[in-house]
């Protein structure tokens, strides 16, 4: 359980700093901040994926509640407005706590202290949330007031007043429950608030200021409508349920779906009672990325993996990097499975789609790399499972893969006459170092890659391993070429990119790492160690490894600004906490002293304790700073993040899992 005192609750900075997220398996989510206040475009109580995992639009913003005792009101909640804090409800807020839901206590004063909890939670399979209220002591009765801020628009965009905004509300006969439909092009949002009151009293709030957001160098400021407020009254002990959905909440029991969410919830948990708390917490945020493409019944059965929130969508390097830790080392083998053919249904011309977009029918394959990454994904599937007999039917798309390269594919990447693959041109971007600002490519890694190399020479030893023919180059001549072509006796390390007779790009990247990390290293022996040592030296951070040397004219110690300083930064020295991953695992495969390197990388696993308890609560960010004090940058929870530090710490440092 992650909980924050009234000394963090009512210290503004420090609890706005601290955001919570709640998800429904379908892509859609709630979230905010630890005191209610949305300081992103992202926050929301209602975040729907109208066509999961995609079409992710915000349809219930915030509620803002009152508290009436007597002839006192408390207002309750909390919003950033230009040059003001309005209401400041934190200041009454005594606790926060994350067990398992979001749950909120406010202590207000009136002849006795009186408290009122409040939790809030995402229903699995539903485009719903369950907000529940607990008036847990007080004298005599409470009245509570909630007023709705409703919304309907994609959720990377704002809204401002506008005609084109239908304001009217439907009303139902107990006036419990109201329907409100913005744009016809969007389904109805349904409240119900139960033993409530609805008082129609439509107002248009400006001007909510977006602090993230400013960070970001984006658009700020929006203006939400409220049509009105709901008034129940409520007892010491009582409980009342509101239910904000984008279907009929008619049959929806708001007790039921929240008993079922905990059960659901303690049901993936259960089994590690007995691990250390680190596994624990990292093993419960898995649950977060793994998506459906579909509904039934109020049951999402995951096939995608959603790379981050708030603004990801499913990437094909980031699921199969992030499928070992999310579903492996989990032991959700059936997951893994689904996502496996899943992306080998989307396969063409030898590839995986790079990025399954939100708004359009046909993906993106932009990537030379993600489809390597696939048959690692396969690889440890059948290292967890032993399931011989799905990895001998998944065989042919493997094969394919490897012709398909062999050949030629998209983006020109193919095998070139030394075995090597090679890809792209010089406006292209098509590794995982792929920011691209208008026409700049930030980081070109056009013609051979290190990793990418190191993947493929990993793919054709699996296959290899597994005895089909391909057309593939034979496994031992591309090893020779590799340390050929990619060791540089002159910096001790090997080269980030080599093409042709053009120099090669000696920059001290992370991605080398890789060729000593994968199941088939491409290089072994005193160069795999000096590798492990340059990355250690000049790359490791307490949160993951730099992108570039700091010793590098290029390096950018800071993330932040807008889009064009933001993706400058991102791979040239950004901090990324899934390299760690790998890293452990070269490290401790190429350590003398195998018990005395787990001891340190179970140092280095530690840092990630506090930071779960800042940003995303319960969760691993996305990028940090290069330099210190490392601040946490980018999305606030990250599947690959998660996943690596999650795989790294039960495969090689020994914490336990429940997978194998």
């Amino acid at each position: 359980m992650i909980s924050f005192g009234a000394d963090v609750c009512r210290d503004w900075p420090r609890a706005t700093s601290k955001e919570w997220l709640e998800t429904n398996g379908l892509g859609g989510y709630a979230s905010s901040t630890i005191v209610g206040a949305n300081t992103r475009r992202y926050h929301g109580l209602l975040v729907a994926a109208l066509s999961p995992p995609t079409h992710r639009t915000l349809l219930l913003s915030k509620l803002e509640e009152t508290l009436a005792l007597a002839d006192t009101e408390y207002d309750l909640s909390c919003n950033q407005y230009p040059g003001a804090i309005y209401p400041e409800g934190y200041r009454y807020l005594r606790e926060f706590r994350l067990d398992p839901f979001p749950t909120f206590l406010y202590e207000v004063d009136g002849s006795a202290p009186v408290q009122l909890e409040k939790t809030v939670a995402m229903c699995h399979g539903l485009n719903a949330v369950v907000v529940r209220y607990r008036l847990i002591r007080g004298a005599g009765t409470a009245s509570l007031v909630v007023r709705p801020l409703i919304n309907s628009r994609d959720h990377h965009h704002l809204m401002r007043e506008g005609s084109d905004f239908d304001t009217s509300v439907t009303v139902s006969g107990a006036r419990d429950r109201i329907t409100a439909r913005p744009y016809p092009t969007v389904p109805p949002l349904h409240i119900h608030l139960q033993g409530a009151y609805f008082e129609p009293w439509g107002y248009w709030y400006h001007n909510f200021e977006y602090a993230q957001e400013a960070v970001r160098g984006l658009d700020w400021r929006e203006d939400q409508y409220s049509p009105g407020y709901f008034v129940c009254q409520l007892e010491a002990g009582e409980t009342r349920f509101l239910v904000a959905s984008a279907d009929s909440p008619a049959m929806l029991d708001p007790g039921e779906l929240l008993d079922r969410e905990h059960r659901r919830r303690a049901s993936l948990t259960a089994r590690r009672s007995h691990f250390p708390i680190q596994v624990r917490e990292l093993a419960a945020a898995t649950d977060t990325f793994l998506v459906s493409r579909s509904t039934h019944s109020g049951q999402a059965n995951p096939r995608g993996v959603i790379a981050g929130y708030h603004w990801f969508e499913e990437w094909g390097r980031d699921a199969m990097i992030s499928l070992p830790g999310l579903a492996l080392v989990t032991g959700r083998y059936d997951v893994a499975r689904e996502v496996l053919l899943a992306y080998a249904e989307h396969r063409n011309e030898g590839l995986i789609p790079n990025r399954i977009p939100e708004v359009s029918a046909h993906p993106d394959y932009n990537t030379v790399d993600a489809t390597l990454w696939l048959f690692w994904a396969v690889q440890k599937y059948l290292e967890y499972t032993a399931d011989e007999k799905f990895v001998a039917e998944f065989l042919p798309v493997l094969v394919d893969a490897v012709n398909c390269h062999a050949r030629g594919t998209r983006y020109g990447i193919e095998v070139d006459s030394d075995g090597l693959l090679r890809a792209g041109a010089a406006d292209t971007q098509l590794t995982w170092m792929d920011a691209k600002v208008g026409d700049w490519v930030v980081t070109p890694r056009h013609g051979k890659p290190v990793e990418v190399n190191a993947l493929w020479y990993n793919a054709l030893r699996f296959v290899e391993e597994l005895g089909a023919e391909h057309l593939g180059p034979k496994p031992e001549e591309v090893a020779q070429r590799f340390g050929l072509r990619f060791w540089c006796e002159e910096r001790g390390h090997l080269n980030d990119v080599v093409d042709g007779d053009v120099p090669a790009d000696a920059s001290l990247r992370p991605n080398q790492i890789l060729a000593v990390s994968l199941p088939y290293p491409a290089i072994e022996g005193q160069r795999a160690r000096a590798v492990v040592e340059a990355v250690e030296r000049d790359l490791l951070t307490p949160y993951g490894l730099r992108t570039l040397s700091p010793h590098d004219a290029r390096y950018r110690a800071r993330y932040g600004g807008d889009q064009w300083e933001r993706d400058g930064a991102y791979h040239q020295g950004t901090v990324w906490p899934w390299l760690l991953g790998p890293f452990i695992t070269a490290y401790v495969r190429t350590a003398d002293d195998k018990d005395a390197a787990r001891a340190t990388a179970r140092g280095w696993l530690r840092a990630f304790d506090g930071h779960m308890q800042e940003a995303g609560l319960g969760h691993v960010s996305e990028i940090f700073d290069g330099d210190e004090p490392h601040e946490p940058r980018g999305c606030i929870a990250q599947a690959w993040s998660v996943a690596e530090i999650l795989r790294a710490a039960v495969e090689d440092v020994g914490l336990p899992g429940m997978g194998r």
